[in-house]
């Protein structure tokens, strides 16, 4: 379980491009809703290579890739939302960080990407409902990282349920 929890941490910190944003965050913590409010509804419209990988660090099978993620970041303290693009960390989120972050995607862009995210950003100003109704596939860019698939299993319910379901089905194939 906890060689799982290793080989993902290491595929969400170390496999990211520049483009690429891991948001760790709380479900109680305001500052956390609002960097997700901004990351998933304009960055991924504005940047449209950009993918995003959310962590909710009150799920046990996300805590350890959230601690390598702060020492990564040489964080001493557990706040959230810890958001990484690249190689940059910003801990913490208010509206005045929407630049720094929007340059954190684009370190690594291309000069075409770059005009495009620039054009992108504009037509969203422009109409940001129209925007993402016409990219609506953008949506998919947010991806949640260890949904407690881990909990269920953890309590034995499931593996239960089979044995559970093993039993009948040979007691009642004796009884056939």
């Amino acid at each position: 379980m906890k060689l799982l929890s290793f080989i993902g941490s290491l595929l969400i910190i170390g496999s990211a491009s520049a483009a690429d944003i891991t948001i760790y965050y709380s479900p109680t913590c305001p500052h956390c809703h609002h960097a997700r409010a901004f990351i998933d509804n304009e960055l991924v419209y504005e940047y449209k290579t950009i993918k995003v990988n959310a962590a909710n660090v009150m799920e046990p099978e996300n805590l350890t890739s959230f601690r390598d993620a702060l020492e990564k970041c040489d964080y001493d303290t557990g706040g959230v939302p810890l958001i990484i693009i690249g190689k940059k960390c910003f801990q913490g989120y208010g509206p005045k960080m929407n630049q720094d972050l929007r340059d954190a995607v684009s370190v690594d862009l291309s000069d075409k990407e770059k005009s495009d995210a620039v054009a992108n950003m504009k037509l969203f100003q422009e109409n940001p409902e129209k925007f993402r109704a016409e990219n609506s596939d953008r949506a998919n860019a947010v991806s949640e990282i260890g949904q407690s698939t881990q909990k269920k299993t953890e309590d034995g319910t499931v593996i239960y349920f089979y044995i559970l379901l093993g039993v009948l089905v040979a007691g009642l194939g004796f009884v056939l």
